[in-house]
């Protein structure tokens, strides 16, 4: 752990509890297992083939959830050693917070999230299910047992649950940081947009995509050292909200990104419905309702498969010429 200036106020390995004890590793402490732990799982493999902006692109570079996901944790860790924090909680948070995500991003979740509350469920959220994939449903049944401190970062990395560490209020914000600058890299790699089009507030930040992650980082860390809390200034906050906003009307929610979603809600609807019809299509789960275990498995999905499933099954077959 460095010595910046939150140092004192990071969290401790040695205070961290699962919730079922094990003995000290002779090597890594209980985070860093946490880290190795979530980096080897099944679902963080499965997150190169998921969406972060759009849906399966034919260009090599494009951002997936996983590389959005390794993006984050590199960023987090350079703040968290900036700040004195405990670096292997931050990856480990980083690596893991969107181990939940469903196929097609957000359009996804919204599926999924509308699909169980329709069948008297209690919906969906990636925040939640992540939390689930690391409890229960990793390594058949037994989950990662990972400590309560990711965990909790897991769940809290957006939405309205609090942090309970400062580690995770890290990530919490460098998710969205990241996020708004490699999804306009690949917008413009797309033809979607230009880098003309970015709003005022984007040069107010830098003249390039470096250059703004570069301020914003700086900004993070000189502001949080001064109050002790995880915050951006408020002039950086605000322009940094601006381009946010550009990004939400110009791209997450405009075309094609938006067609491709429209898409991705029908395959899961369709996935959900079609396996709720006959449960012996699904893996058991142990003590889990059939629409639970729908909701797992397409949550699970990766993009292509659940492409590959729904053309397989849903839709009506090609007569030969």
């Amino acid at each position: 752990m460095g010595e910046g200036p939150l140092a004192a106020l990071a969290a401790r390995p040695e205070s961290a509890t699962r919730a079922r004890p094990e003995p000290p590793d002779p090597l890594r402490s209980a985070f860093h297992l946490d880290r190795d732990r979530i980096l080897r799982s099944r679902a963080f493999r499965r997150l190169k083939h998921k969406t972060q902006v759009f849906v399966a692109p034919r260009g090599d570079h494009f951002r997936t959830r996983m590389t959005h996901s390794l993006e984050v944790t590199a960023l987090a860790r350079t703040v968290s050693r900036a700040l004195g924090l405990d670096e292997d909680l931050t990856e480990a948070i980083g690596l893991g917070h969107d181990i939940g995500h469903a196929p097609f991003g957000h359009a996804g979740e919204d599926a999924l999230d509308q699909a169980s509350r329709a069948r008297g469920g209690h919906g969906f959220s990636h925040r939640d299910h992540g939390v689930r994939v690391v409890e229960v449903l990793e390594q058949d049944g037994r989950g990662l047992n990972l400590t309560a401190q990711t965990r909790d970062g897991i769940r809290t990395h957006s939405g309205p649950m609090h942090p309970g560490t400062l580690e995770a209020e890290v990530v919490r914000i460098v998710d969205r940081i990241a996020y708004v600058g490699h999804d306009i890299e690949d917008a413009v790699r797309a033809g979607v947009i230009t880098s003309r089009d970015l709003p005022a507030a984007a040069t107010e930040l830098g003249a390039d995509g470096a250059e703004r992650q570069r301020a914003l980082l700086d900004a993070l860390v000189r502001e949080s050292a001064l109050r002790r809390a995880i915050v951006l200034p408020p002039d950086i906050a605000g322009a940094f909200d601006q381009l946010r906003s550009f990004m939400f009307e110009r791209v997450y929610l405009a075309p094609p990104a938006s067609e491709q979603a429209a898409r991705g809600r029908r395959v899961v609807e369709g996935l959900v419905d079609w396996y709720c019809e006959d449960v012996t299509r699904l893996p058991s789960e142990p003590d889990a309702d059939p629409l639970t275990m729908a909701v797992d498995h397409v949550a699970g999905m990766t993009d292509r498969y659940a492409l590959d499933v729904y053309e397989r099954e849903l839709l009506p077959p090609i007569a030969a010429p």
